[in-house]
């Protein structure tokens, strides 16, 4: 009996923890388009579409980051070979990052750090890190908010391109800036 009634408090304690924890989406829900047969083109061609809390989807709020003529719609900063110092070309991209932050403080972004395949992978992921950083760094020095930025290693996971040649190499060497709801 005294074992029987550990079992069932056992039980009951890990059905609570699983029933009390639900997922954060912070404010954005994932919903499937099911109006046609094909797929739309949402998360990975899955059918599956980032909605906002309030039904808009992401970037419809701001059009000037999809807007191609617009320099807030270049999301990458690209490194020299084994380095993680922002390149004078990036510095008007990276300001510009900044002055949209500061002017919209309740919008978040996401920098990928990522590198070329060369490089034992824990290097790459400690490289990415430190690329990521440094346009954490930079974004903050000019204005944005700590808290609206995270930053983080992708390393050699997420190439752009997939050739064994030093073009491909320079534009897997990136730092990729990634608005709410487009991670």
């Amino acid at each position: 009996m005294k074992y029987t009634r550990l079992t069932l408090s056992l039980i009951a304690t890990a059905l609570l923890a699983a029933c009390s924890s639900a997922p954060s989406t912070d404010g954005q829900a994932a919903v499937e388009d099911r109006s046609s047969g094909a797929a739309s083109s949402g998360i990975g061609g899955s059918g599956v579409t980032t909605v906002n809390a309030d039904g808009s989807t992401p970037g419809a709020a701001y059009p000037e980051l999809k807007d191609p003529k617009n320099i807030l719609s270049k999301r990458s900063v690209l490194f020299d070979y084994d380095s993680y110092v922002i390149k004078d070309q990036y510095r008007p991209l990276v300001e510009a990052h900044a002055k949209f932050l500061v002017s919209h403080p309740k919008v978040k972004m996401l920098i990928q750090g990522n590198t070329d395949e060369r490089g034992s992978r824990e290097y790459n992921l400690a490289l990415g890190q430190k690329r990521a950083d440094a346009v954490k760094k930079a974004l903050t020095l000019l204005g944005a908010s700590e808290g609206q930025l995270e930053s983080v290693s992708l390393g050699e996971e997420k190439p752009s391109c997939s050739d064994a040649s030093e073009s491909c190499w320079a534009a897997n060497r990136r730092g990729d800036m990634l608005y709410s709801g487009e991670f």
